[in-house]
């Protein structure tokens, strides 16, 4: 049996351009020698190719891992969400039901927390408006939104465009019998949406601004925007700091006994910590502070080995017949590594939002703490330590099938810096042509691929037609490298990520579970 590693490249797509491409910008020689020497095809890894609403939509590592690691494509996020508003299916959800009824009969408050963009990823602005509506039209009194500003899956610096038009939607629906205003707010990257326990003073933060009212007041969401970018020049939207909407010195929506909240974002990595803070009744990580007693509730729920939350509106895809699990019903020896951003996709995502194990005998999991740093700060994150720890599974010949995740094109990808995107770039090219060496002397298979792009494109004109930092996921293809397997005769046609296990158990001499896409080789 053939023995394979594959390699996601974490944001590194494919694009001929070159302005703002830190992929070609980058020194990448084995990543071009594979090139030019290797089988290689570029793959679909956004819009209906891993089942978001059209191909307008970016993909993200999320719906990327869950398509590599499931062989098919299933509804994700944002279309999973549509389809339940458009069927009216999410209001005559037993949540819904609960949280509409617990604000009618103790006329009490609905809040709503958020990521406010379209982006597609975390979240989409129109399932606010969506529940906003159906709220007025339910009898409901009084909405509160906090909003999670984006600049990452959007435009770095577009948050005013979103809340001009959360305001305006809430000009249309304020009357005397509806009373609907933002209450409080701040970048994501500064509350509320940390992900893998990498930084709970974010969750703390934000749980104070939104259950609290604790922070920096200012009249409106606009102020408090515009101060914000005059105090810190260069600001983009993920990082602006907390605040609080008041009037008269009094917070306009602190969370109360008997309100119902609900989490907008239908993506789980980042929407798991504040669920816990504000739904769990033992919750200890930090001191809660008198915690309201409410009724809440996730988009979906993001952990479902955890219950975390326990109350949903939307059920998550029914992910089953995963890569994982068909290797190890065929006793095959598998291993998963990156660093904990990325931790989660080669295990939780990969194995269709599954947190545990499908065997504990057959799967080895290894994490390698990241630095809590600036990504920029630091691009070559811990790339040195991924591929220590694959050589070592490599060299160790316990393992049958090895996955990796370098994280580095798409988080540092993210913050903007094109100078430091090339070096993170630079840093994966470096550890591959060390794990290569390892392939060869074990005479194995090499995959090498990526889930989304991002630091292929990393400028983008502003309204003035002038180019500005871009810090979102972008449209294009990614690679798929066959390196060490003479035999693969890459098929013509279009493939997207999906294709990519059934590929994987073809190398190995499996043959493919009879539900996934077909494999890109002949």
């Amino acid at each position: 049996m053939e023995k394979v590693v594959l390699v996601v490249m974490d944001g590194i797509g494919f694009s001929e351009k070159v302005v703002g491409n830190a992929v070609k910008e980058a020194k990448t020689p084995l990543l071009d020698k594979l090139f030019s020497s290797c089988p290689y095809t570029l793959l679909k890894a956004h819009g209906q190719a891993v089942g978001l609403p059209s191909d307008d939509d970016m993909g993200n590592s999320e719906v990327g891992h869950n398509a590599i690691g499931c062989g098919q494509v299933y509804s994700q996020g944002a279309k999973l969400v549509n389809e339940n508003i458009e069927s009216g299916q999410i209001f005559s959800s037993p949540t819904w039901v609960e949280l509409v009824s617990n604000c009618r009969i103790n006329n009490s408050t609905i809040h709503f927390i958020g990521l406010l963009s379209d982006g597609n990823v975390h979240s989409n602005i129109s399932h606010l408006f969506a529940l906003l509506r159906q709220s007025k039209l339910e009898g409901i009194r009084r909405a509160r939104i906090h909003i999670l500003l984006d600049g990452r899956d959007v435009p770095a610096t577009s948050a005013l465009s979103y809340v001009d038009s959360l305001e305006e939607e809430l000009s249309k629906l304020n009357d005397k019998n509806f009373d609907g205003k933002i209450a409080s707010g701040g970048g994501r990257m500064k509350i509320t949406m940390d992900r893998y326990n990498a930084n709970w003073n974010m969750v703390k933060e934000g749980y104070d601004i939104h259950v609290k009212g604790k922070g920096r007041f200012f009249p409106t969401a606009k102020d408090a925007i515009e101060t914000f970018r005059k105090e810190k020049l260069g600001i983009v939207d993920q990082d602006l700091p907390g605040f609080v909407i008041a009037e008269k010195g009094t917070p306009v929506g602190r969370i109360e006994d008997n309100d119902s909240v609900i989490l907008l974002n239908f993506r789980g990595d980042r929407a798991i910590e504040i669920s816990r803070a504000l739904a769990e009744e033992n919750f200890c990580v930090f001191e809660r502070e008198d915690h309201p007693k409410i009724k809440f509730a996730g988009m979906l729920q993001y952990d479902g080995d955890l219950k975390i939350p326990e109350k949903f509106l939307v059920l998550p895809p029914q992910i089953k017949n995963t890569l994982s699990e068909f290797l190890v019903n065929r006793g095959i020896r598998q291993y998963a590594v990156s660093e904990t951003q990325k931790f989660g996709h080669v295990t939780y995502f990969w194995n269709g939002n599954r947190l545990g194990k499908f065997s504990e005998r057959l799967e080895t999991f290894e994490e390698i703490p990241s630095d809590n740093v600036s990504f920029d700060e630091r691009p070559w994150m811990k790339s040195a330590e991924v591929a220590d720890a694959v050589i070592s599974a490599i060299n160790s010949d316990k393992f049958d099938f090895i996955r990796c995740n370098f994280p580095n094109g798409d988080m540092v990808g993210h913050t903007g810096s094109f100078f430091s995107t090339i070096i993170a770039v630079e840093a994966v090219d470096l550890a591959l042509s060390r794990i290569i060496k390892a392939v060869d002397e074990k005479e194995l298979t090499l995959l090498i691929t990526a889930d989304h792009g991002n630091a292929d494109e990393m400028l983008e004109p502003n309204k003035k037609g002038e180019l500005q930092p871009r810090t979102a996921h972008s449209l294009n293809k990614v690679p798929f490298i066959i390196y060490g397997n003479k035999e693969s005769v890459i098929k013509e046609g279009t493939f997207g990520l999906s294709n990519i296990a059934s590929t994987v158990t073809q190398i190995m001499g499996l043959g493919k579970d009879p539900t996934w896409d077909e494999a890109i080789i002949k």
